[in-house]
């Protein structure tokens, strides 16, 4: 079903440029007439428009959703036939693969072949895989005397608030999606606001499937008033929230001041490198660099903590700086540049402020430090390698989310542990030893949803992630990720 819309054309990319929000299956102005800006972080210049829904917008989209889901047209189509509209979906994905990688490029600054062989391929895996789960979840039978039969089983929640980050836009979107709508539900989706392209996109794409009018709803729009809105609304019955430890807290008190409606949160995070000098320095160095810089360092579970064993700490930093100089930064649609720029003037601004106050409290910039004066007006920050960092200082303790490491040495596998573990945040860590039992032992005792051993940030759809203490609470990818979604039913038949 094709579905039309407002777009800006004409421009340089070759691509539609989406204008509207996402409502009742069709797109549409926001009901006031605003728009916000959408920034091409490479130029640091706006290049389109989008409609700036507010709390009427948001009413009008749960109302929607709501309709969809009461009326069964997704919440009790047989499992077998949800199932074909995801991998459609999925199919369809991958078939636009070059659009929606330029749309990420364009909101985002992300090289275009990360995007294209990364970003779009995974989001398309992700929809395709909890498709492929839907007619694979069972119910239970519970043990229950002769005379009566308990039968278990999990139902949708109904409406479901999807708020998700900017540094990986469409990803992000498709781990709240592809187990939200697998389960039955019916979502409103809220992009971030330097991010909207993608999400708007792929709604068409959704309904192209074979996805029911008002089954996904996407309300581009500011934090304060398009998601305080849904988080707030009184009848979402659940809010799916990826994005900063701050906002995360806002939303558990949404929550509890409307209708206490279920939140999990995927939020910041400070993860620790540790190195320990038994390790392969060589497959360390590369950890450490590409855990950091990735993405240019906006990774909620990036590796910002280098813990590293003093005995082996310069040839370790000798090889991360080799690493950090060969990455070029640049243009995003250039094909060989590795480093983009960060996604905005107020976060390009943010990193350069840590950098500084790292350097005005005595830590000493290795490489980098400064923005890329070089490239213009877009949003490049160097690759910053900090040594003599102690773990009080504000560069080691609060989330950059920007290509900058912080190095701290441990005398001892104890010391390194405790400052592992002296932090807020507990999404992700790395340990880097050659010692089993070394390895078994940190495993064990880091406080975090993931731990690496000899490699960092690998994963795939079967394995959950999330993380512990402010770094939030509930699981995405997996069958885990389904529990977020759905409640369990127990029905009791006499006989």
């Amino acid at each position: 079903m094709a579905v039309a819309q407002q777009t800006q054309t004409g421009n340089a990319w070759g691509v539609e440029l989406p204008k509207q929000a996402f409502i009742g299956g069709r797109y549409v102005d926001a009901r006031d007439g605003k728009q916000l800006p959408c920034v091409f972080p490479g130029t640091g210049k706006t290049i389109g428009q989008v409609a700036a829904c507010d709390s009427a917008d948001v009413d009008v989209a749960v109302r929607s959703a709501r309709k969809s889901f009461d009326s069964g047209a997704w919440s009790r189509m047989a499992p077998q036939d949800r199932r074909k509209v995801l991998i459609k979906l999925s199919e369809l994905i991958l078939s636009h693969r070059d659009e929606l990688a330029t749309l990420e490029t364009l909101n985002v600054g992300k090289p275009f072949l990360n995007a294209k062989n990364g970003d779009i391929p995974s989001a398309a895996s992700c929809i395709g895989w909890f498709g492929e789960a839907i007619d694979k979840i069972y119910g239970e039978v519970g043990p229950t005397p002769a005379d009566l039969t308990a039968v278990i089983t999990r139902e949708p929640l109904g409406v479901v608030a999807a708020i998700v980050p900017w540094n990986y836009p469409l990803s992000m979107a498709a781990w709240k999606l592809g187990p939200a709508l697998a389960a039955g539900n019916s979502v409103v989706l809220k992009p971030a606001e330097q991010s909207p392209y993608t999400a708007l996109r792929i709604a068409a794409l959704a309904m192209e499937a074979g996805l029911p009018e008002g089954v996904l709803n996407v309300v581009s729009g500011y934090g304060e008033t398009a998601g305080q809105a849904l988080g707030r609304h009184m009848d979402v019955d659940c809010v799916t929230f990826t994005g900063s430890t701050e906002v995360g807290k806002l939303f558990m008190r949404y929550a509890g001041e409307s209708n206490a409606k279920r939140v999990s949160l995927e939020l910041g995070g400070k993860s620790p490198q540790v190195v320990l000098a038994d390790s392969d320095i060589d497959a360390a160095a590369q950890g450490v660099a590409a855990g950091i810089f990735a993405n240019a360092g906006q990774v909620c579970n990036a590796g910002s903590r280098l813990i590293v064993d003093r005995a082996v700490k310069d040839e370790l930093l000798d090889r991360i700086v080799k690493y950090a100089k060969g990455l070029r930064i640049g243009d995003p649609f250039h094909a060989d540049t590795k480093l983009g720029p960060l996604v905005s003037q107020e976060q390009h601004a943010r990193v350069l402020s840590y950098i500084e106050h790292g350097k005005q409290h005595g830590a000493k910039v290795v490489t980098g430090g400064g923005r890329v004066a070089a490239l213009g007006e877009g949003f490049f920050v160097e690759p910053t390698v900090f040594d003599g960092v102690t773990n009080d200082m504000k560069i080691a303790q609060e989330e950059i989310f920007g290509p900058v490491l912080s190095t701290i040495t441990f005398k001892d596998f104890d010391e390194a542990l405790a400052i592992a573990n002296d932090t807020i945040y507990g999404l992700a860590a790395g340990v880097w030893t050659n010692d089993i039992r070394k390895a078994q032992r940190a495993a064990k005792a880091i406080r975090a949803g993931v731990v690496w051993v000899n490699c960092f940030d690998r994963g795939n759809m079967s394995v959950p992630f999330g993380g512990f203490k402010q770094s939030g609470h509930g699981r995405d990818k997996s069958l885990h990720a389904i529990d977020k979604y759905t409640d369990w039913k127990a029905v009791w038949y006499a006989s």
